[in-house]
């Protein structure tokens, strides 16, 4: 039987996402034999990033320093802003390398069985940062989930009367996706979004 310590730092693991009781395990056996190469400095840059990342007052990035990076970089295209559901969808985006403008993430999305509204989320900053700035486009990067798509609906008739150009990803086949894999809905997706090729 492990140690209540061991116990304790297996269970905090194993609320991580991705990382289920037996992962959670591995991780804390692969922490604890490597002490010295890892479990100080992890638990070091685990206690310094808690005291300095915060979420930027501008986009809701979570960076070391306010506004972001993001925010901050003179370089970003000022005119176009991606709404996100969390800082993860934020950083995807990056990632790919393919939008140089800026973002404001929601916190999450409408759901009226979680308790949700629009209060709970980042709207009203958002409306009132495209109605400031020099904002043309609002490019709504928001799950294809219910939840997603009626959040999606209510921003853009949120910014409606701003007239600022709001648009949608496109949803449909994956990259390397097979057609006998795919659901019904992004095969419907697919169908509805074609373009001439």
């Amino acid at each position: 039987m492990p140690a209540s310590e061991i116990e304790r730092m297996i269970q905090l693991l194993a609320r991580l996402p991705g990382l289920g009781p037996r992962s959670a395990r591995r991780a804390a056996l692969a922490l604890m034999v490597k002490r010295e190469s890892l479990l100080r400095p992890l638990g070091d840059a685990l206690l310094r990033a808690a005291e300095a990342i915060r979420p930027c007052s501008i986009c809701g990035n979570l960076d070391d320093r306010d506004p972001c990076g993001i925010c901050a970089d003179p370089e970003r295209e000022t005119s176009s802003l991606c709404v996100v559901e969390e800082v993860g969808d934020l950083w995807a985006i990056e990632r790919s390398g393919v939008y140089r403008g800026r973002y404001q993430v929601l916190g999450g999305t409408l759901s009226a069985l979680d308790g949700r509204g629009p209060e709970q989320l980042k709207i009203a900053q958002l409306v009132e940062r495209a109605a400031a700035e020099e904002v043309t486009e609002v490019i709504l990067a928001l799950g294809a989930t219910v939840d997603g798509q009626t959040t999606a609906h209510y921003v853009a008739e949120r910014l409606e009367p701003l007239g600022v150009t709001i648009s949608r990803l496109a949803q449909g086949l994956p990259v390397g996706g097979e057609l006998d894999y795919l659901d019904d809905g992004t095969l419907s997706a697919a169908f509805r979004q074609r373009r001439p090729a």
